[in-house]
């Protein structure tokens, strides 16, 4: 695995747990998968007129010069290079050179509802990911209502396909469930209200 220079000091040091997403560039992770609205910067060597600044669409395009709107749905910055140098080395250029590199990642969020302080979107990390409870304590925690042994997360797979599930937080909190529930995109977390 490729460590950034700033990383590499800091693990010398005994730091690196404490590295901010600013340290880790975007450029250093050719596996990231590339997701809708990404903002990427596109660069050819040695053909500036080529490069680009772009944001991906919503399906995961984007549009550059010459070789028109290229498909990258599922693709890691890695691969999105391959397909673009392949595109260029068809009919344009000699053994091109593609760098990407992600400038802003996509804002991917989750939705809380329900019992919590304050119900509403939280954004998940791009380079860390987050656990449910990560989740509703970004929403203001539990409030004094709450039943945290019937919370419900609600999950939407790539078929459309909606599934949910029914989980006890105090187990999670007292350490009993060894499942922390890492979240993904469009998750929906309810937290009900407790009979009185």
């Amino acid at each position: 695995m490729y460590l950034h220079k700033t990383a590499l000091a800091m693990v010398a040091l005994g730091t690196l747990g404490r590295l901010s997403a600013a340290d880790t560039t975007p450029a250093s992770q050719p596996d990231y998968v590339l997701q809708p609205y990404d903002l990427v910067r596109v660069v050819v060597f040695q053909e500036p007129d080529l490069g680009r600044e772009v944001r991906l669409s919503p399906d995961t395009t984007l549009t550059l010069p010459l070789i028109r709107t290229v498909d990258l749905k599922g693709k890691t910055v890695r691969e999105a290079q391959d397909i673009i140098r392949t595109l260029y080395d068809q009919d344009y250029l000699v053994n091109p050179q593609i760098n990407i590199t992600v400038l802003e990642y996509a804002k991917v969020s989750v939705n809380v509802l329900g019992a919590v302080n304050t119900p509403g979107s939280v954004l998940i990390p791009p380079d860390q990911g987050l656990k449910l409870l990560d989740a509703i304590a970004h929403a203001g925690g539990f409030n004094r209502l709450a039943d945290r042994k019937r919370v419900k997360l609600s999950r939407t797979d790539a078929d459309g396909k909606t599934a949910t599930f029914v989980i006890n937080a105090d187990d999670i909190i007292q350490s009993t469930s060894l499942d922390q529930w890492p979240l993904q995109k469009s998750d929906v977390i309810y937290v009900p209200e407790r009979l009185l």
